[in-house]
């Protein structure tokens, strides 16, 4: 059995690795992670999303989205029959961004697991698979 403060280390390493891109780009961690959270996943496109799925709280999610329009990075698109739902569309302008962040996230993930072989990084992923259907149990409950 693994600690659970492993998960901590994992966030906070991989905070650190994007800090460089961070500054280089003028952007807040949690700006830069709300628009990597939309290009990795078009399926989700509000700010509600963004909130439910990654744990952010809402309020940072409102300004750094507030953030993002305003810099041209996301724009909001009104959906028809009702104006209270949103859509977040990620622009041409943020594709360099986007581009750069996948980069770091794959270097990321490449140093994460350097020197685990092909069989166990195979149990990893299964083992992965799993933990995320118990938590969608649990979130079910």
């Amino acid at each position: 059995m693994f600690d659970i403060s492993f998960a901590n280390k994992i966030v906070k390493a991989y905070t650190d690795h994007c800090r460089e891109l961070c500054t280089e780009l003028a952007i807040p961690q949690t700006a830069f992670d709300i628009l990597m959270f939309l290009a990795n996943h078009p399926e989700y496109k509000s700010a509600r999303d963004v909130v439910e799925i990654r744990k952010i709280k809402a309020n940072l999610v409102s300004i750094n989205v507030e953030k993002l329009v305003h810099e041209g990075l996301l724009e909001r698109k009104h959906i028809a029959g009702d104006r209270r739902k949103v859509e977040l569309l990620i622009t041409e302008k943020a594709s360099a961004i986007v581009e750069k962040g996948k980069i770091v996230q794959k270097e990321f993930i490449e140093q994460l697991m350097d020197g685990i072989d092909e069989n166990t990084l195979s149990c990893i992923r299964e083992g992965f698979q799993k933990m995320e259907k118990n938590i969608e149990k649990m979130e079910e409950k």
